[in-house]
């Protein structure tokens, strides 16, 4: 059986590497980047951004 590629959503790459949170995916390297970034870096913000489409989804 073939798996199908999902779109990352963060980065938007089609991958099937990765973990799915409330029936939303992020890649390994997406993941592995936002565990290692620090809340002063200027890529925490966009991360942030980025997650607010699991707690819209949640919401909707």
């Amino acid at each position: 059986m073939e798996s199908q590629e999902t779109h990352c959503i963060v980065c938007g790459e089609a991958t099937n590497d990765g973990i799915t949170v409330v029936n939303q995916f992020i890649c390994t390297s997406c993941e592995q980047e936002m565990v290692k970034t620090d809340v002063q870096d200027k890529k925490y913000s966009f991360f942030i951004h980025r997650l607010k489409r699991l707690w819209v989804h949640i919401n909707a």
